[in-house]
């Protein structure tokens, strides 16, 4: 099977260029839905198939070519990917079909949609199987392209505002990243390899032959520029007005998928400098991100605030919790990242698709706080329960046990004091979001009962799947401490 993993990996990105074309030739929006349907599930079969894998492989790698890298962090975040990603495919017709004109044609909305949406998703695939920080760095740049068009999709001013935003904020911060690459090229020395200077591997065998200064200035360029795309403070002001503003399923991929999968890719450059370091300065900058990300997204997730904007500040504060993970490096700590990369992407992912029932049964919610919808909508508020449960880090969500993993690896690194500051802002988080889910189930409600619709039974159903999902990661979470798996996240494999 692992002699099979080339021809996989190019099938798996391949499937949804080809949907992205081919949904131009199909005559009506109703058969653009049935084909990216189609070719959605089997784009997520195939990257679930690559997925298994690598996790197979663990500790080792499973695939290694010029170009592509499939080990067992790639394994992790190409399910997470697969899964969001056909999820959002089928939540995106609901969507679409009460979304009204975007800033397309009527008649071709949905190929548009469907178009971006693919080229995005192959993007998205593609970043965790990049062998190489320069090949990243321009996937990296591709999602921003893709994902531009799809948050300015309503044609509303608001979102074409929030679309220019994301595109500048996020631009900007890879060129600062792409310089910190072109420093970390020279530093590397002449070899004649080309850009297989600044491949992993390489990198990796370099060590401590990489001039120390030199390389901690490319290190913290590339680190800040990628914080840009990742959603940490204090440079994640494009975060909520794009996760707003953005069609449902595309929020849940920007939010479930694209920041943790960025945020990979400053793991793996950590790993790889690490030797030629020292321990010290990644470990300070990732940890300083975090705990700023925290800080600032606490007074937020305190305030009365639209649900999708709600959720956008959650996303900020849980890349905080993944940046401390990663600073504190202890095994205990990577073991809870994994387990909140996935628990993040599930709950996160439901929350966005809970704005799509939402925003037909009370389109005042764009602008205000969802309230009273356990008496309004049963399935909106089952589904909203399960988001917010796990997102607030409630027992026994996953997240609860994450992050409790993630603290205690911080004091096995003998970070007390910080792993006590966290532990604050984290019960501070834990207190707004769950006034908030309070607030939505029980408030006041204003306005009739709606009607019952195909969306909400919709939501329903997938909330049912996402908490089985969430209860079963929660079981295995305790089994993953010393398993191979974390010993291979440890490795510079990762």
């Amino acid at each position: 099977m692992t002699d099979a993993a080339p021809a996989l990996i190019v099938a798996v990105l391949a499937i949804p260029f080809c949907a992205a074309l081919l949904v131009w030739l199909v005559p009506s929006s109703r058969a653009a839905d049935r084909l990216n349907l189609a070719t959605s599930t089997l784009t997520a079969a195939l990257a679930l198939a690559l997925a298994v894998v690598a996790l197979a492989a663990a500790p080792g790698v499973a695939a290694r070519g010029s170009w592509y890298l499939l080990d067992t962090a790639g394994g992790v975040f190409l399910a997470l990917i697969a899964v969001v990603g056909f999820a959002s495919a089928a939540m995106s017709p609901p969507y679409l079909r009460h979304a009204g004109r975007s800033w397309f044609t009527a008649r071709r909305s949905h190929a548009w949609y469907y178009a971006a949406f693919n080229l995005f998703w192959a993007a998205l695939l593609a970043l965790p199987l990049a062998g190489n920080l320069a090949l990243a760095w321009l996937l990296i740049e591709a999602t921003t392209a893709a994902s531009a068009l799809l948050v300015a999709f309503s044609g509303k001013r608001s979102a074409l505002e929030a679309g220019w935003k994301y595109v500048v904020l996020t631009t900007l911060g890879l060129a600062v990243a792409l310089l910190g690459i072109l420093v970390l090229f020279i530093a590397a020395g002449p070899d004649g390899s080309g850009l297989g200077r600044v491949d992993w591997q390489s990198l990796a065998q370099l060590g401590t032959r990489l001039p120390g200064q030199a390389t901690l200035v490319a290190f913290v360029l590339i680190l800040v520029g990628l914080a840009s795309k990742i959603g940490w403070a204090p440079v994640h002001n494009w975060l909520p007005d794009a996760h707003s503003e953005a069609p449902p399923p595309v929020s849940a991929m920007l939010s479930a998928a694209l920041l943790p999968t960025v945020l990979l890719i400053a793991w793996r450059t950590k790993l790889a400098l690490a030797p030629a370091l020292g321990p010290g300065a990644v470990q300070q900058l990732f940890i300083g991100f975090g705990l700023v990300s925290l800080l600032v997204a606490i007074p937020f997730l305190w305030r009365p605030l639209p649900w999708k904007r709600l959720l956008a500040y959650s996303s900020l504060e849980h890349m905080g919790i993944l940046a401390l993970g990663i600073g504190f490096g202890t095994p205990l700590a990577i073991a809870g990242v994994v387990v909140h990369v996935a628990g993040h992407g599930l709950a996160k992912a439901l929350g966005f698709y809970t704005a799509i029932p939402l925003a037909r049964q009370d389109p005042g919610t764009a602008e205000r706080a969802p309230r009273g919808l356990a008496r309004a909508s049963a399935p909106t508020a089952t589904a909203m329960s399960v988001s917010l449960f796990s997102l607030s880090g409630l027992p026994p969500s996953p997240l609860f046990i994450s992050e409790v993993m993630i603290l205690l690896g911080g004091m096995d690194a003998g970070l007390i004091a910080i792993s006590s500051i966290a532990a604050v802002l984290l019960a501070l988080g834990f207190l707004g979001l769950a006034h908030a889910l309070l607030e939505g189930l029980m408030g006041e409600r204003r306005g009739p009962r709606p009607r019952p619709s195909r969306s909400a039974q919709a939501i329903g159903i997938l909330s049912g799947a996402a908490a089985l999902a969430l209860l079963a990661l929660t079981a295995a979470a305790y089994a993953l401490p010393g398993s191979d798996i974390v010993a291979a996240l440890m490795g510079s494999g990762a």
